[in-house]
């Protein structure tokens, strides 16, 4: 093997991207020739098999860039490309890379997409120009004690949202309404207080969306909230079902989020909520990384286009390449509970296909759908770990399982399949851990009724992977 001709750095990472940093580190070996340096806290023996080299240090850390260019500044010539790949390291990470000289987007502007505070405070310095483009800028505050969140809840009697300043995945995430109590959700966020809490009136807009991409490439998913105390996310559609004025609402105010928070040629994910008639928006939360719940291979999947590929190729300053094409499916990712609050681990399910497929080969029945029509393209347990999970999800993590699906069915609207698909999976897992007797509507395989009419529901046409660049499991 030749010597690598320099070395491609990657800050930090949240561990369920491990395989998008796996990909990302085969291709930069093989398309440009580096040795892959990895930045992160904590590292693993599997940090350690991802790249050629790991260094222990903390993005978090005050002192992060100081420290980072201490140990790689002697030898900054070795390093031709970097990304900063986490919400703790976009701007410490962003710092450190413009410190060795490499791409990166604005280090001064990325508080924004790390901190919620820091980006209401800089929607409200550009109150008047955002207003002009139809998008709400919400009060906000801080808050440390219970009493400075019963002020606000006094400003605000219509209801209002706490959540953590800095956390993701709908951890800690609290919607307070009317005669709600606010000792109780104090002590919800009572955690994250010493990094900061906030609160926030509600966005009065139901729908919600997320803009995405790379550079000038750019998406708009559909997201599929929960109502109620917790507004956990519990699908991702691509492409989103919007008529043009919606979407052109959408990506307005995305474009208008990236110059707050300094994005040029890197990855977003802003969540947008949208007025009913399409014309107002409003910003959840900025993020300047690629999106989660795998929206990144639903692109690949909907539009033909990795872009965990195209971003590397964006650091070495290979930012040409071809717009995304039409729409050639539908792509979901469902996020995959439990029926009644109970103690679950992997472990309890019984050999054979996982049970998505089995939830998947019902929908499809029950959609009248053909062989092929809606298929499994990945499917991941949340933890190995026995853990108590809540019928009610309170955060992303409280949940069983993640599975993705693609539809290739003309007139087939993807929320129904989504619907369809989240109610038969509880039914399914309950009888592939053997708790109840499965419904009739969940195929015969479960119910332990295997005869020659009924194996044919599981075909392999039925679960066939959509063909993945790379090979690489999405």
């Amino acid at each position: 093997m030749s010597e690598p001709i320099g070395r491609f750095l990657i800050v930090d990472y949240d561990r369920s991207r491990v395989d998008d940093v796996r990909r990302m580190s085969t291709y930069a070996r093989e398309s440009y020739g580096t040795a892959v340096t990895l930045v992160r806290a904590d590292p693993t023996s599997v940090d350690a098999g991802l790249c050629d080299e790991v260094i222990d240090l903390d993005p978090l850390r005050p002192d992060f860039a100081d420290a980072a260019e201490r140990l790689l500044g002697p030898r900054r010539d070795q390093f031709v490309a970097g990304v900063v790949f986490s919400d703790d390291a976009v701007r410490s990470g962003a710092e450190l890379l413009a410190r060795l000289g490499l791409r990166t987007d604005s280090p001064e502007l990325a508080a924004g997409a790390a901190c919620k505070h820091a980006y209401r405070r800089s929607e409200a310095a550009h109150r008047k120009l955002l207003t002009a483009q139809r998008l709400l800028v919400p009060d906000v505050a801080r808050v440390d004690s219970c009493e400075g969140l019963a002020d606000f809840a006094r400003w605000h009697p219509e209801g209002f949202v706490v959540k953590p300043a800095r956390e993701g995945d709908n951890r800690g995430v609290v919607v307070v309404g009317p005669g709600d109590c606010v000792d109780a959700a104090f002590a919800e966020v009572g955690p994250y207080v010493e990094n900061g809490v906030i609160c926030e009136e509600l966005l009065p807009y139901r729908r919600e969306y997320s803009f995405d991409g790379l550079g000038s490439l750019s998406f708009v998913t559909e997201k599929v909230r929960a109502a109620g105390r917790y507004p956990v996310e519990l699908a991702q559609i691509l492409p989103a079902r919007l008529d043009h004025a919606g979407r052109s609402a959408v990506e307005r105010a995305g474009r208008q989020v990236n110059w707050l928070v300094g994005q040029c040629e890197g990855p977003f994910h802003h969540e947008i909520r949208l007025s009913d008639d399409g014309s107002r928006t409003a910003v959840v939360a900025p993020h300047r990384r690629p999106a989660g719940m795998k929206i990144w291979d639903l692109a690949y999947w909907v539009y033909g286009v990795d872009l965990h590929q195209r971003w590397v190729d964006a650091a070495f300053g290979n930012t040409a390449g071809p717009a995304l094409s039409a729409p050639a499916c539908s792509a979901a990712t469902v996020m995959l509970g439990v029926k009644t609050d109970r103690d679950f681990a992997p472990e309890d399910v019984v050999a054979g296909p996982s049970p998505l497929e089995y939830a998947v080969a019902a929908t499809a029945a029950a959609h009248r759908l053909l062989p092929g029509e809606l298929v499994v393209t990945g499917f991941d347990w949340l933890s190995p770990a026995r853990r108590r999970l809540h019928a009610t999800p309170r955060d992303g993590a409280d949940f069983a399982a993640q599975g993705c699906v693609v539809l290739t069915a003309p007139g087939t609207d993807m929320g129904e399949i989504v619907r369809t698909l989240r109610e038969v999976w509880l039914d399914t897992l309950d009888a592939c851990t053997g708790r109840f007797p499965a419904p009739a509507q969940v195929p015969a395989q479960v119910r332990g009724e295997h005869d020659a009419e009924t194996e044919t529901e599981l075909e392999p046409e039925a679960r066939a992977q959509v063909p993945v660049m790379g090979g690489a499991g999405r």
